[in-house]
């Protein structure tokens, strides 16, 4: 049995990961068009293409993951040896050059892809461990639900933090010109990543050394890349998670990446909560409204085990995903700082039950590719997830821009929005986000292991595991 510590350890590896992923998937449509200059256009193009070749890159660094060998393991090491430039490439992600606009262009391509690059060669090893730290499945979803609980909690400081820092760096006054107050803002944002990445590169640095290794595969001396591709490619229950994992990262990403916004432009000052006895306001702001958000996932990720534990994994996901469908559709006709807040709890509440279970059923589906296949690729699996993030967040992200450029949205600093991009926004945080998550309940109908079908295989594995 794993003690506390290391659960700990192991969540926090997600927790860097999250507060780097929820600050690209929430604030980087943003800063890219209203900070760093470029056009809704490019912005949606340049976010497809980055993220399409990142999600290709997931399946190599599983394949590379599943072939380390070292004193460490065959994943954890990486937590150690990519912490350092993963905070490096998120800063520059977040820079912005004082180019030409090609120029500028050019390198938002190049750091972008830079860092979605490391992203894939930290984030997928560290995935895949869920699958040899362990080999009881109820303690693979115990690691998981910890996982995401810091993820959230992470992504909840990430947001909570960011917006307060970018305004204490701004020096930005009243009284200097527009230019001089965009390259204070510019600055204010590489300064606030700063912050967070050494705080990211540090919680790796604590996952890696609290953490351990523990299940050897040792029927796997032919690593045959081909063989893993196409035990892969066999791998029934796989191909139905993909599809429930793009579609729950589509889901999250729009609302989250539409979320900014929403608040400027559809809400704008009719955000108020509530004013105190001395007058001031209390307002919902996008980093109040998010971080409101990351609170209510770590909630959903407690209650994924006892009520796993009673229905499920399978159905649990369903009914989540179910109920945030119809919460999100709620959403579109919705009208008010206090219904918006309180949509957004429940919501997230069902979203946070989802992503535990997702992770705890992709170290299932490497249990049985390893029963059927004497394979288990765990690797390569765990990046077909990351691959899923990859691609609902590109497509999410892309689509933002791309609708808005389509409703007229207008770019320019506190500028007015024409009813078009103002129904634009409130389908992104409604109606679009709803029916992915439609998509991922229908796909999850034909997914085949049920708890009792991963009883056997566990008992079957480890039967097997004791002969070698």
């Amino acid at each position: 049995m794993a003690s506390l510590k290391e659960k700990i350890g192991y969540g926090f590896g997600d927790m860097s990961s999250s507060m780097f992923w929820k600050i690209f998937s929430y604030y980087l449509p943003f800063f890219y068009s209203n900070v760093f200059g470029l056009s809704l256009a490019d912005g949606a193009l340049l976010l497809l293409i980055s993220k399409l070749w990142d999600a290709v890159s997931d399946p190599i660094m599983g394949i590379i993951a599943d072939r380390t060998s070292t004193k460490w393991g065959r994943y954890r090491p990486y937590l150690l040896w990519v912490a350092v430039p993963f905070a490096i490439a998120g800063i520059l992600t977040f820079s912005t050059p004082d180019f030409s606009y090609t120029g500028k262009l050019i390198y938002a391509y190049v750091t972008y892809i830079l860092m979605m690059t490391i992203y894939t060669a930290i984030n997928v090893p560290y995935g895949a461990m869920l699958g040899v730290m362990t080999d009881k499945p109820e303690e693979k979803t115990v690691f998981s639900s910890f996982r995401m609980f810091f993820a959230y909690a992470g992504s909840f400081i990430a947001i909570a933090i960011f917006e307060p820092l970018c305004c204490c760096f701004n020096k930005a006054t009243p009284d200097m010109d527009a230019a001089a107050r965009l390259h204070s803002e510019q600055t204010s944002w590489q300064l606030a990543m700063i912050v967070i990445g050494i705080i990211c590169a540090i919680i790796f640095v604590l996952c890696f050394l609290w953490t351990r290794e523990r299940v050897v595969n040792n029927n796997q001396e032919d690593r045959s890349v081909l063989k893993d591709v196409k035990a892969l490619g066999c791998n029934g229950p796989w191909w139905i998670l993909l599809l429930v994992a793009i579609s729950a990262l589509l889901f999250n990403s729009i609302r989250g990446g539409a979320a900014a916004y929403f608040f400027q432009n559809y809400v704008g000052d009719n955000n108020i909560l509530w004013i105190t006895n001395e007058g001031n306001e209390i307002r919902l702001t996008t980093g109040v409204y998010l971080a409101v958000g990351e609170i209510a996932n770590m909630i959903g990720v407690i209650l994924a085990v006892p009520i796993s534990s009673f229905i499920g994994k399978k159905y649990t996901y369903m009914f989540a995903m179910s109920m945030a469908a119809i919460l999100s559709i709620v959403f579109f006709y919705a009208s008010g700082s206090w219904l918006y807040l309180s949509l957004q709890i429940l919501i997230s509440i069902m979203a946070g039950m989802t992503f535990p279970l997702l992770w705890s059923m992709y170290a299932d589906v490497a249990d049985y590719s390893e029963l059927k296949n004497g394979r288990s690729s765990t690797g390569l699996i765990f990046s077909s997830s990351t691959m899923a993030q990859k691609f609902g967040g590109a497509f999410g992200s892309a689509l933002i821009l791309w609708l808005l450029s389509y409703y007229g949205y207008n770019t320019a600093l506190n500028s007015a929005q024409n009813d078009g991009a103002l129904f634009g926004l409130n389908m992104l945080m409604s109606w679009l986000p709803g029916l992915s998550c439609l998509i991922a309940v229908v796909a999850l109908i034909f997914y085949p292991l049920g708890d009792k079908k991963m009883k056997d295989v566990t008992e079957q594995l480890k039967t097997r595991r004791e002969n070698y």
